[in-house]
């Protein structure tokens, strides 16, 4: 038999295998961001109201107390877009700034009872004995009605903006911290929890290291809707008089004076109702896109371009066009 030829052997191939997964075009955050439609509609209504309540007053001059008898209930004009209350104060103004008050005590809310709702989660599922108490605490403290809860609190503490944040948190730090201790139980369960243990990681690493980045997602969401809800709470408690006190410029306020004067002046109820619905209707349109960008279940999913993802990829195609492609 003759001897192959060297020319007719197959040269092995030199290429490393590669044993990381494919990478996934498309499903990057900003990508995912832009892809949900709802997320990024409810930012940009939320912004334009931060935009139009906090910066509008100032560079306009505007004045939300200032006061004109002659011209009260006034009808919606050039001079008074919305029309004036039943004390001649422009209403326009006063629902910008009741826009202001309602995000304030929102989102100082959603913060304070986030972290005091994390704080007490977390707690609880390293101590049996502070689990016992207080779980219990806030197993009370749900049992009764937010808004009859949030109305003793701040009549007992007295009326001011101050106290309605404090009886407002205290309201919602319960189902926060019951959220969190049932996802910190779930992380502590996991495997990389237990191998820390083992490798002599302290309370304290396991807490900070572990537990609490696996339940910012989750709390991110809850706190967002815990905002929605403030909002509502607030306004609710103002209508009846515990929230803000007047003359401070409140939704709440607005719709109890406008109450006393619905057949002559309607808009004061259509117009801060109006503002009212789309505001807490954002928020929930943020909590959940929020929820959709962390939930592991679908990051494996890619979604379809929304309307914002086309439009960032016709003003910026060169940025986008790596991440469309399928």
């Amino acid at each position: 038999m003759s001897a192959p030829s060297p020319h007719n052997t197959p040269v092995p191939s030199t290429t490393v295998l590669s044993m990381r997964p494919a990478a996934k075009h498309g499903n990057s955050v900003w990508h995912r961001m832009l892809s949900n439609t709802g997320f990024m509609v409810g930012i940009i209504i939320i912004l334009a109201i931060f935009v139009i309540s906090y910066l509008l007053p100032p560079i306009m001059q505007l004045d939300p107390y200032a006061v004109n008898p002659a011209n009260r209930l006034a009808p919606p004009s050039a001079e008074h877009l919305f029309g004036t209350d039943n004390f001649g104060r422009d209403l326009f103004t006063r629902i910008i700034s009741g826009a202001s008050t309602s995000l304030l005590v929102g989102f100082v809310v959603a913060l304070v009872s986030g972290v005091l709702g994390t704080l007490i989660g977390i707690l609880a599922v390293f101590s049996s004995v502070l689990d016992a108490i207080l779980m219990r605490i806030c197993d009370g403290l749900m049992a009764i009605p937010a808004i009859l809860l949030a109305v003793a609190l701040a009549a007992a503490l007295g009326p001011s903006v101050t106290n309605l944040i404090i009886a407002l948190a205290v309201v919602y730090t319960p189902g926060i911290a019951r959220l969190v201790r049932a996802r910190a139980l779930a992380v502590k369960s996991e495997t990389f929890v237990t191998a820390a243990t083992m490798q002599g990681g302290g309370l304290l690493h396991i807490m900070i290291r572990h537990i609490l980045p696996n339940v910012l997602s989750v709390l991110v969401v809850q706190a967002t809707f815990t905002f929605a809800e403030s909002v509502i709470t607030e306004a609710a408690m103002s209508f009846l008089g515990a929230g803000v006190p007047a003359p401070h410029a409140s939704w709440g306020n607005i719709l109890y004076d406008g109450k006393a004067v619905l057949m002559q002046a309607p808009q004061m109820i259509l117009i801060t109702s109006a503002f009212l619905i789309i505001t807490v209707l954002a928020l929930n349109l943020v909590g959940d896109g929020l929820r959709d960008l962390v939930d592991q279940r679908s990051r494996s999913l890619v979604a379809r371009p929304g309307v914002f993802a086309r439009l960032v990829s016709v003003f910026a195609p060169g940025r986008m066009k790596k991440e469309f492609q399928a």
